[in-house]
């Protein structure tokens, strides 16, 4: 498997770096967290699993992550939805299913609202939605409130890199113009939640959470019991493609 990426030029000014492997449909596109790239280990999992199944499959990079374009500092929910549907519009035909990992949770449901004709299904792993206001400002403490008021960017440690994880008060702002659990959230399609009970990142009950802001009983939830944040071990990374599979079929 070559590691050489593809790039796309978007008219949101991103350069987008890309894998991207033709198979029978729906295409499965996969949406990184927050500071993660399309290299790691559950991007490259599900790409290998597509490929023994003869499936399209599709990893990239938002702007600012990995080998695309632009800054970390300088992006938001905005720009980073933006991208997939960018990609999506451009690199794929036909049905799709997204597999959203964290942050790329709430970008797979932005883009299933932009896009819904296209959606075939929706898989959420760890799924955060709305996690700017919910896990972190609702979350934070006054003095950290006010460093970002001041400073506009609080670097938070984290247990998923040595480096603190930068969050601006820009990505803060923009992301209360893109919250999406305040309401019903008008998505019909199938979603299959994966959620760890031990995830100390993105608490259980917001699984619970999106379900109930979605209309529709099409929802399934799959609670980890010792399942941490990332899900990445080979019996979870498993359970989630079957689910995949299932939905494809």
């Amino acid at each position: 498997m070559t590691n050489i990426p593809k790039f796309l030029n978007c008219r949101n000014g991103s350069t987008i770096a890309y894998h991207k492997i033709v198979g029978k449909e729906p295409n499965i596109v996969f949406l990184g967290g927050y500071m993660s790239d399309m290299d790691g280990t559950k991007a490259i999992s599900f790409q290998n699993h597509c490929q023994s199944h003869g499936l399209s499959y599709l990893r990239f990079d938002y702007s600012g992550h990995g080998r695309s374009s632009g800054e970390f500092i300088k992006g938001t929910i905005k720009q980073w939805s933006d991208d997939t549907i960018c990609v999506i519009d451009q690199l794929t035909q036909g049905p799709l299913i997204l597999v959203g990992s964290s942050m790329g949770g709430w970008i797979m449901m932005l883009a299933a609202l932009a896009r819904p004709e296209r959606i075939r299904g929706l898989i959420g792993i760890a799924a955060a939605p709305d996690f700017t206001e919910q896990l972190m400002w609702n979350r934070f403490p006054a003095k950290i409130k006010q460093t970002l008021l001041r400073e506009k960017i609080y670097y938070q440690p984290t247990e998923y890199s040595d480096k603190p994880y930068p969050i601006t008060l820009n990505l803060i702002e923009d992301a209360r113009q893109n919250l999406i659990l305040d309401k019903p959230i008008p998505i019909k399609c199938p979603v299959h939640l994966f959620q760890g009970q031990k995830d100390n990142t993105v608490p259980w009950q917001h699984a619970m959470q999106i379900s109930k802001s979605i209309p529709t009983n099409n929802v399934t939830i799959t609670f980890i019991k010792n399942g941490d944040h990332r899900l990445s071990r080979e019996k979870d990374l498993r359970r989630i493609f079957d689910a995949i599979i299932k939905m494809s079929n």
